[in-house]
């Protein structure tokens, strides 16, 4: 039976600024109006992004684990890892180590200097300095020909081909980002500078234009939206949207001509440049923003619920990823955690632009105010999380992972139950049994309610559980079906999940994050990053290890 409700909205997350891709949470497709005609026809040389995983049964001993010493493992290797060259051809890009004194050293992959868009090589060492693993995506077409990296067009005249093709408004969200890059596309690889063009308004959009060097052609594009004086903090008190009393942390701002007021802003966490928390006021203009100010210590008015619920949430979710995982906000280094609430004028959306969170009201006829659900919020942060660590490209496979960990994560931190935004749906929409998004537990028991996603069905239109329901997409529709198609991932967390239980998912799925995904990683990169990560934290041939293969092949990810 046709459902009543068509889900008209937008949940979004960008990326960071100077980053790969943004994403949209619940989200309507990118209009294939305003996408470039060549992306429909786009060619793929499949030796552009060639998987790359290598695990030393005898591990190769070095005096320290360094950049050097990984840069000597690969030029040695060179025929086992597929990459000519590596101490002249990738750039250290990060150098981590963790909680089991093993080093992880991340390379760009480039060519005369030049990143290569999406090529990453990511090389593991133990707590013994011995190389166990290398892993990662490399362009291999690049070890076959010499590459003129030199643009003749200038940044300045790519930025405005950018800003034209998106029809961005005068009045930005932040400065354009532009860098120069090899950007593999059409079966080429083209020098490119890559644009980061960010804005809010009737249409949000953070988008990612590929303008060639040398001819000033737009030749691809996409939409990573998903969508006072001294102040002391204190302990205040607020209603939410369902009426619940919450305990949250507010400042007092002290002016001089009205006196004490109270401010929805955080700084009680160490390390944080705090807690923020503004008023959009009901329009799409973010200059309009204030920080949120009451007279009082307790946020208990009708408009005050949907502020008090992001203010409260966004706390929850920094807890959570500093309490289970030591991350100290979404970079991992105390960037201020920013929400804007009330944005619009019945705006079924909620949104992380890459600098903040932003929240509609919802129409009250599908969505109630979407900064209600827990499980909302921080799936959006967990892209700001993504954004600083694997990267993931928001497209086809890499895209649906992306949206997959959001989910993943939202379920972690909201830990009532396995589905997703079954808090921010309106009466009249449960009414007619559209009573959550999306289901870890039980895909198929959710119906696409977007019609053009729906024709690529071959299940009857509900969430696929399995690669034989993969929605086979061009990039034009959902971004190759990235909302669609994580549910296929997110049901193979949900079976490792009921093995081992919510804590251990969580520890191996952020290991899986952080240290093994690149941007362009695939379902079955995934599964290898997440079986992995499982032997690292709890040994070859442990329970769960045995959970994480067991759960990927219940949904046929070999």
């Amino acid at each position: 039976m046709k459902k009543k409700f068509i889900v008209p909205v937008a949940l979004s997350s960008a990326l960071l600024v100077g980053s790969v891709p943004a994403f949209n949470v619940f989200a309507k497709p990118v209009d294939s109006k305003v996408v470039s005609s060549v992306q429909a026809s786009k060619k793929w040389n499949e030796k552009a992004s060639v998987p790359l995983f290598v695990k030393e049964k005898f591990a190769e001993k070095f005096s320290s684990s360094t950049s050097s010493s990984a840069l000597n493992y690969l030029k040695k290797n060179e025929d086992k890892i597929g990459l000519k060259n590596p101490d002249k051809n990738l750039k250290v890009k990060d150098i981590q180590s963790d909680k089991l004194g093993m080093t992880h050293v991340r390379f760009n992959q480039t060519i005369n200097g030049v990143n290569v868009e999406g090529s990453e090589v990511i090389v593991h060492f133990n707590k013994n300095n011995e190389v166990v693993s290398v892993n990662g995506r490399v362009n291999q077409t690049l070890a076959e020909e010499t590459m003129d990296t030199t643009a003749s067009l200038s940044s300045d005249a790519a930025l405005k081909a950018a800003l034209s093709s998106v029809n961005a408004p005068e009045e930005l969200t932040y400065e354009p980002i532009t860098e120069l890059v090899v950007y593999p596309f059409d079966g080429e690889n083209h020098t490119a500078y890559k644009v980061n063009v960010n804005f809010m308004g009737d249409e949000p959009g953070n988008w990612f234009v590929y303008v060639d060097g040398k001819t000033g052609e737009v030749i691809d594009k996409y939409n990573g939206l998903m969508h006072a004086d001294e102040m002391r903090t204190q302990k205040g008190a607020g209603k939410g949207v369902h009426g619940d009393h919450k305990e949250i942390h507010i400042s007092q701002v002290k002016n001089p001509n009205s006196g004490t007021k109270f401010a929805l802003a955080d700084y009680s966490h160490k390390d944080l440049d705090g807690i923020l928390t503004y008023d959009a006021k009901n329009d799409n203009d973010s200059r309009n923003d204030t920080l949120y100010v009451g007279d009082s210590a307790a946020f208990i008015g009708d408009y005050d619920r949907a502020l008090v619920d992001a203010h409260y949430n966004s706390e929850k979710v920094y807890d959570y990823y500093l309490n289970e995982h030591g991350r100290n906000s979404l970079d991992g280094k105390g960037m201020a955690i920013i929400s804007r609430v009330h944005y619009g004028n019945n705006y079924n959306n909620a949104s992380w632009n890459g600098r903040w969170m932003t929240y509609g009201d919802g129409d009250g006829e599908f969505f109630i105010s979407l900064s209600a659900g827990l499980d909302v919020a921080a799936h959006e942060m967990t892209h700001g999380v993504i954004t600083h660590s694997a990267n993931l490209v928001y497209r086809n496979q890499s895209g649906a992972l992306n949206e997959s960990f959001a989910d993943v994560f939202g379920a972690l931190v909201d830990d009532d139950d396995w589905e997703m935004g079954e808090d921010i749906m309106a009466p009249a929409a449960k009414a007619e049994g559209v009573t959550r998004l999306r289901s870890l537990s039980n895909p198929n028991s959710v119906v696409v309610s977007n019609e053009q996603r729906r024709a690529y069905s071959t299940n009857g239109g509900v969430y696929p559980d399995h690669m034989d329901e993969f929605y086979h997409m061009p990039t034009s529709v959902d971004g190759g079906g990235v909302h669609v198609n994580s549910s296929i991932t997110n049901h193979a967390a949900y079976l490792i999940g009921q093995e081992i239980g919510r804590e251990k998912l969580g520890q191996i799925y952020y290991r899986a994050l952080t240290v093994y995904l690149t941007p362009n990683s695939d379902f079955s990169d995934a599964r290898r990053a997440i079986v992995h990560s499982a032997i690292d934290l709890y040994g070859e041939g442990s329970a769960e290890e045995k959970a994480a293969n067991s759960g990927f092949d219940a949904v046929g990810i070999y």
